[in-house]
């Protein structure tokens, strides 16, 4: 992108670029971290910046802001869906309050946009700039903790099929893994997703994978349904558990076994699980809480892309109009006809009155249209009801308005989730 009459160059930044100024804008937002983080986060920067998936703010030639995203999957009712993961976003001291993060993220979004992904998600560290561009509150990534003690013998299956979970031979054998594992690993924890049909999780690439599991700390395990990565924690009192994912209850039962070996020494197991993750049916008192829990946003960049990508209730059939107001992705704007039906869905975009053959509905879903109208969506309410939030709450907080009670209770239907992630980034 050429300079702007004042000044503002954005552009994605070159390999030529030195990443040592994008560390240094990042510290100056955000605070130093430590020796060793300093060099993943440079290999991970030269990595994006050699994809062209790092955008610099420039005023008069100064670096002023910076930005990333991430090449990323992102499970929706079993289905993965190319996602831009945003990261890194920060604006220099000097720079801020001048709208620079507001350009730099409008770029962003173009850039996603052009690179053909339906979706983008973020942490977010404020999330009024976010908003104003479209996301919107869609998940939670909770850190559990459990006294090591509740792990020492799990609460056995009632199903007098089940294999005896105390018997070494019923259980699967795991095996460490290490870089070379990184695709078997993205694989598995794919067929995971897809049986569980998630909503919220997401896949990295094989660099990205392959580099988490050459850390020396991280204890990595394969089983042929399941994956376990844990480090030892606070002063190895305590373990840290990044995954703990299978298909199969005897696999569950193997990792978080595995676990509980260690409550001789560990008094903790911190994890970061699902909101449907058995382990809270496996243990054997109510001493498993919540410790942390941090929020993430959603932005629907191509509405008709995303509900075909999306997975959806196979029993759930439904036709229902929408109204689409996004004026920062006008092609996402219209009168659009979403159905629903064997699992799949489709946005086809209507005539302009073709859903009621009334009055034009308003282009804000705070004001309310009259009876018949499409259902009536920005594009924040469109990330949070695609991301499951039910009719009900985004009528009160003033994302939704217009259709009918049925529509609503048809969508709520078929979006239906409790969306989640395991990752940061």
């Amino acid at each position: 992108m050429p300079d702007d009459p004042a000044g503002i160059e954005i552009r994605p930044l070159k390999p030529g670029d030195d990443p040592e100024v994008q560390i240094d804008l990042s510290e100056r937002a955000f605070g130093p971290g430590s020796a060793a983080d300093r060099d993943r986060r440079i290999r991970s920067l030269s990595r994006l910046i050699a994809r062209g998936q790092w955008l610099g703010v420039f005023a008069g030639g100064s670096p002023a802001a910076g930005a990333a995203f991430q090449d990323m999957r992102q499970w929706w009712r079993g289905r993965p869906v190319p996602m831009a993961g945003v990261s890194s976003v920060k604006v220099a001291p000097e720079y801020r309050g001048r709208g620079i993060g507001r350009r730099l993220m409008t770029a962003v979004l173009d850039e996603i946009v052009a690179r053909g992904y339906p979706l983008s998600a973020l942490f977010p560290a404020t999330m009024p700039l976010y908003r104003a561009l479209g996301w919107e509150l869609a998940g939670a990534r909770d850190t559990v903790v459990i006294p090591a003690r509740s792990l020492l013998r799990l609460v056995p299956p009632d199903a007098a099929a089940e294999p005896d979970p105390q018997d070494p031979r019923s259980a699967p054998v795991l095996r460490r893994a290490g870089p070379a594992d990184a695709d078997a690993v993205i694989a598995v924890l794919g067929r995971v997703h897809e049986a569980a049909r998630d909503c919220g999780p997401i896949t990295w690439d094989t660099a990205s994978v392959a580099e988490w599991l050459a850390e020396p700390d991280l204890y990595a395990y394969l089983a042929g349904d399941g994956f376990l990565a844990y480090r030892w924690h606070h002063g190895n009192r305590d373990l840290f558990v990044e995954r703990a994912e299978a298909i199969s209850g005897r696999t569950v039962r193997a990792l978080w076994t595995q676990l509980g070996s260690h409550a001789s020494i560990a008094e903790k197991v911190y994890a970061r699980t699902g909101p449907a993750s058995a382990f809270w049916w496996l243990t054997q008192e109510r001493d498993a809480d919540i410790a942390h829990r941090s929020r993430w946003m959603l932005r629907v960049a191509d509405a008709p892309a995303a509900i075909a990508a999306r997975g959806f209730p196979a029993a759930v059939s439904l036709r229902v109009p929408l109204h689409i107001t996004d004026g920062t992705r006008p092609a996402n704007s219209g009168r659009w006809q979403l159905t629903v039906a064997g699992g799949a869905g489709t946005l086809d975009a209507l005539a302009p009155s073709a859903d009621a053959g009334g009055p034009r509905a308003p282009d804000r879903p705070d004001q309310v249209p009259g009876p018949g109208e499409a259902l009536t969506l920005g594009p924040r309410g469109l990330a949070a009801l695609y991301a499951g939030t039910p009719l009900a709450t985004l009528r009160q907080a003033g994302l939704a308005a217009g259709g009918t009670a049925a529509d609503d209770e048809a969508l709520d239907a078929a979006f239906a989730a409790t969306s989640f992630m395991l990752d940061a980034f």
